[in-house]
């Protein structure tokens, strides 16, 4: 009797393995079909960050992927469960269970919903399973993740391509910025963390959690530098949060106007002097009047502008103290006052000739 129960309970575990391979190979064919026809199995417009490569067991685990980065399931996600026992049970299999809101699934023959929120699909497969051992001896539960919705990331601000992005599974702040191709030219030193709070919190901070909370309504503002972000120093590269919102804003400007090569702004990411500020719109232009050349600063909390003077040619000579722009100074590079005047009486001119009809002499 007991050879016959082992043979069933093996013969139960083949059906089983041979049903959990037709749902990954339907599951490849759908994907394959839905990019074929120009469409992806998910949000079209939104990108993944997807996990990296990792080795299935038998039983559909990703046993590559380290417990702490492993997705949490979260409201709005969508589950495909399957099950069997040593009594085939199919009606006990469910696809597209939707995650509620609350956190909850509901599962045939459970009277009371399934608390789903922050567990893993392996994690929910243990509990589904640990549930059906009322009903059913030995039983077999997987779980799988078809659609993820419950961990949306924001970038925006200074970045090469600002997005949002359907997080499966737990990433830092660096790997997030490096997707967006990093910060632009205009990028200040500074990166800003709005934690507004998603569609569900997880209490602990690793995967192996099984509590959920309420999400925080109040914002919660933090700052990181960005160049210990881009270096991974952990202070400053957190796991981010599903509703997290990074900004990048622009860095402090100056600007530079009058007889230069490319007037214009001066980003102040790092500290900026008044050479350095020339030197960065090209230089001067012939005829500069350097030993004159003027700074606008507007004083904080009022309309009120002071005017600084100073020399370029003995600055580059150390013979004077280079200033340290502050923002939105205006540095004006003067021309001298005769030479200004021919250029501009030749820039009336010259246009004036370019408009008279031309003649041919015979």
């Amino acid at each position: 009797m007991k050879r016959k129960d082992s043979l069933t309970f093996r013969a139960d575990k083949l059906i089983y393995a041979f049903i959990t391979a037709l749902f990954a190979l339907a599951q490849g064919v759908q994907n394959v079909s839905a990019q074929q026809s120009g469409g992806s199995p998910g949000p079209a417009t939104v990108p993944e960050i997807s996990a990296a490569p990792a080795t299935v067991t038998a039983h559909g685990y990703a046993s590559a992927i380290p417990p702490e980065k492993r997705y949490l399931i979260g409201p709005g996600d969508v589950l495909d469960i399957r099950t069997i026992s040593v009594r085939f049970s199919p009606e006990l299999s469910r696809d597209n269970v939707l995650v509620e809101n609350d956190g909850t699934i509901r599962i045939p023959m459970i009277e009371d919903e399934v608390q789903a929120a922050c567990l893993t699909a392996k994690g929910l497969s243990v509990k589904i399973r640990e549930l059906y051992k009322r009903y059913k001896n030995d039983p077999y539960v997987d779980v799988f993740v078809k659609e993820y919705n419950s961990q949306p990331v924001t970038v925006v601000g200074a970045v090469v391509k600002p997005g949002q992005f359907q997080l499966r599974r737990r990433v830092r702040l660096q790997e997030v910025l490096n997707s967006v191709g990093g910060a632009s030219e205009r990028a200040g030193g500074r990166i800003q963390l709005v934690r507004a709070g998603g569609s569900f919190n997880c209490n602990a901070a690793d995967a192996a959690s099984q509590t959920y909370a309420a999400p925080d309504i109040a914002n919660t503002v933090f700052f990181f530098s960005l160049k210990d972000t881009l270096k991974g120093e952990e202070p400053s590269n957190p796991y981010l949060q599903p509703g997290d919102v990074i900004n990048l804003p622009e860095a402090e400007q100056a600007y530079v106007v009058g007889n230069v090569l490319r007037p214009g702004s001066v980003p102040l990411k790092e500290p900026v002097t008044v050479s350095m500020a020339v030197a960065m719109s090209g230089g001067t232009m012939p005829d500069t009047k350097s030993h004159r050349v003027r700074i606008i600063r507007q004083t904080p909390g009022n309309n009120a502008k002071t005017e600084i003077y100073v020399d370029l040619k003995a600055i580059n000579e150390r013979n004077a103290p280079d200033i340290a722009l502050q923002p939105n100074d205006i540095i004006d590079v003067p021309t001298s006052g005769s030479k200004r005047l021919l250029r501009t009486l030749a820039g009336a001119v010259v246009p004036t000739i370019g408009q008279l009809p031309v003649q041919v002499i015979r």
